[in-house]
């Protein structure tokens, strides 16, 4: 069979994008590019062919034949995408229904964040507790060292076991730009001057700061469709923006603009807009990074 459709390459209103099954190729007669299943995923995802073909075959349940070291490096960061979305759920259902969230229930109400958006983007809730996520976790499995390697945990200083990281905080999961969680931003609610008002998750194998721009995976579509990218300060903002339907916007999230983010972005646009805070520190960070 054959199917036709919108082309997500370029901006169409009369679908001229066709698939065939029996081929096993895809052609557009608007824009005049085609290909196969890998170069269709290259396009789509941004990928090289290497990694087009490790992308497909994961969802086709193939073993690639590759070093077992590759094969176990990729099992243990598999395991901890799966951690920090138990985690992301966890986060997100106490938020919702927990009594003690009521407080951060009315701040995202006066954010105007509606159920919708706080949905896509995982918006949750991390109680006021040193051992909620742990036990809720360790109820489905997960050990406390994964924990500590997912940078969820950290170890008591006297004696054995682990307490939460993430306490009475606002909590936005991260994405890598395939949409798998990779770690957290957790925003202070109530001012406290020896707490920092956001905290992210450390470096671990999964997260880099560096190398994640938030909302990405959800914007990469919007990105190439439009041509630009419109690089805002923080997680609200992106939220926010992608509420408002202008969904080609992701954050650098606490970080100062990076050679590998913007290697990331090159994948869907070269056109880039910054568009942070206009004061002092916004400032600051526009005018770094403008030369890069």
């Amino acid at each position: 069979g054959s199917f036709k459709g919108v082309c997500p390459f370029h901006q169409e209103r009369t679908p001229s994008f066709h698939v065939s099954r029996t081929r096993q190729s895809w052609h557009c007669f608007g824009c005049d590019s085609g290909g196969d299943i890998f170069s269709f995923i290259e396009r789509i995802e941004g990928l090289e062919f290497r990694e087009a073909l490790a992308f497909l075959a994961q969802k086709a349940g193939v073993t690639l034949p590759e070093q077992e070291a590759r094969q176990e490096a990729k099992t243990k960061k598999k395991r901890l995408h799966e951690v920090n979305e138990l985690a992301a759920r966890f986060f997100r259902s106490v938020l919702l229904q927990a009594p003690q969230a009521a407080e951060a229930r009315a701040y995202v109400a006066k954010r105007q964040i509606d159920d919708l958006s706080a949905d896509l983007f995982q918006v949750g809730y991390a109680p006021e507790s040193w051992s909620a996520l742990t036990e809720a976790l360790g109820k489905k499995g997960v050990l406390a060292d994964e924990l500590l390697q997912a940078g969820l945990a950290m170890k008591r200083e006297r004696g054995e076991g682990v307490y939460d990281r993430f306490r009475g905080r606002l909590m936005f999961p991260i994405n890598d730009v395939h949409g798998n969680v990779v770690g957290f931003t957790g925003r202070i609610l109530t001012a406290d001057p020896n707490q920092p008002k956001y905290m992210n998750t450390p470096e671990t194998p999964v997260y880099r700061k560096s190398a994640i721009l938030y909302g990405l995976d959800k914007a990469k579509a919007e990105i190439r469709k439009s041509g630009l990218a419109v690089i805002v300060e923080g997680n609200m903002d992106v939220v926010s923006s992608h509420q408002a339907g202008i969904t080609n916007v992701v954050a650098a999230s606490g970080t100062a603009l990076t050679l590998e983010q913007l290697g990331l972005l090159k994948r869907f646009t070269t056109n880039l807009a910054i568009a942070f805070d206009q004061d002092a520190a916004g400032l600051k960070a526009t005018e770094r990074a403008i030369p890069i």
